[in-house]
């Protein structure tokens, strides 16, 4: 249906107003002489309103006449009518193109770059180390690659753990993730305040440039100012400086796991049943039979019905493959369950530690609920906690 108006409009069509009491001869006669009309509508028992294209106007206004019925052109509709409106009004015709013209120019270049999630790197740095690469603001935006831009400041910002280039209209959004730095690599030439870099209690703070915040025994949480990098002169002015200092903490990392004690397993049998199905852009259609096992792994193979080069038709045979499996029950030893889940919670807090924390405490912790066996493992360590974050002026 939405085919047919859109076939319509392009074609253009007429709704035109028809008054007489032989309607229902006039619409036979319309019928049989092949004049198509559609969105036929009785206004009363002598008015109708009618959609026919220009082509069967004329036929159709004959037949009027005929039958003795008045006739009014109500609107015409369609591209055709709108061009013939519209070509004795060039001023209008070239402005509007013009001003789409302009619109479509300018949103095809980037204005705006936007850079988030610094804290440890100036972000006029970037900007500069940006520009120097030909990435500024009025670039087109079919020269900016965002792969490129990745891994541009990849190479150059090694610790960046995380870096995401997207195109958002006229914008250029940067969103990076730091990993904290060793403080000798923080540019000195821009204030900076120390934070801590996670929630602990406070073993030892030396400032040996700005203002110590906290003090020894104080529970911090993360992002706290510890060592200020704004400091007081005499005259209550504040002036900003590079903090530096060390700031040891106690801290704590805790780990979990969890694990069935009777497990289930799966064995297959040998047994195969496939299914077929289309996917026709983002769309599949399955062509639904009974499954005949209980227990069942699936596994989905697509491929492209017409495999051809010079042009992509997005059709594709899927095919549905069941593999039947036996459950199986299986117990597990508790003992050796617990040293499994302690040394799966060890590693993963082994990954969490800085290098150079020393371990002051352990606690390890088992406990069987139903069928899972849950193992806590609490292992705290004294560690520099301070990382520098550059103040933005």
């Amino acid at each position: 249906m939405l085919a047919i108006k859109i076939w319509n409009y392009f074609k253009g069509y007429v709704i035109i107003r028809i008054e007489g009491l032989q309607l229902e001869r006039l619409l036979n006669l319309a019928l049989s002489q092949d004049i198509y009309l559609w969105d036929v509508r009785r206004l009363n028992y002598y008015q109708v309103e009618i959609c026919v294209s220009p082509k069967g106007l004329g036929d159709l206004i004959e037949l009027v006449n005929k039958a003795g019925c008045k006739y009014e052109i109500l609107q015409e509709k369609g591209l055709p009518f709108f061009f013939e409106r519209i070509k004795h009004r060039k001023m209008f015709v070239t402005g509007f193109v013009l001003f789409f013209l302009i619109v479509f120019l300018l949103s095809s270049f980037v204005w705006k770059i936007e850079i988030n999630g610094l804290e440890q790197t100036p972000l006029e740095k970037v900007f500069e180390y940006l520009n120097d690469n030909g990435i500024v603001s009025g670039t087109p935006k079919i020269s900016i690659s965002e792969d490129e831009v990745e891994l541009l400041l990849m190479n150059k910002y090694n610790y960046f753990s995380f870096i995401e280039v997207k195109k958002k209209g006229v914008k250029l959004v940067i969103d990076i993730k730091e990993e904290s730095i060793p403080p000798e690599k923080i540019d000195r030439d821009y204030p900076a305040n120390i934070v801590a870099g996670k929630k602990g209690v406070v073993e030892k703070i030396i400032a040996r440039n700005g203002d110590a915040l906290v003090k020894v025994g104080e529970i911090v949480r993360e992002a706290q100012v510890l060592i200020s990098g704004a400091m007081l002169t005499n005259e209550s002015e504040i002036y900003l400086v590079h903090a530096e200092g060390d700031v040891l903490a106690r801290t704590r990392y805790e780990s979990e796991v969890i694990e069935t004690i009777v497990k289930m397993t799966e064995k297959e049998t040998g047994n195969v049943f496939e299914q077929k199905g289309l996917k026709i852009n983002n769309r599949g259609i399955r062509f639904i039979k009974d499954i005949p096992f209980v227990n069942y792994k699936e596994y989905i193979k697509e491929e492209k019905l017409f495999d051809l080069d010079i042009i992509d038709i997005p059709i594709n045979i899927i095919t549905y493959e069941y593999r039947e499996v036996e459950i199986e029950k299986i117990r597990q030893n508790i003992d050796s369950l617990k040293n499994s889940n302690q040394l799966k919670a060890i590693e993963e807090i082994n990954l969490q530690i800085k290098e150079g924390a020393e371990i002051v405490a352990r606690d390890i912790k088992h406990e069987i609920n139903g069928n899972n066996l849950i193992t806590n493992v609490i292992i705290e360590t004294i560690e520099e906690i301070g990382k520098k974050v550059i103040i933005e002026n």
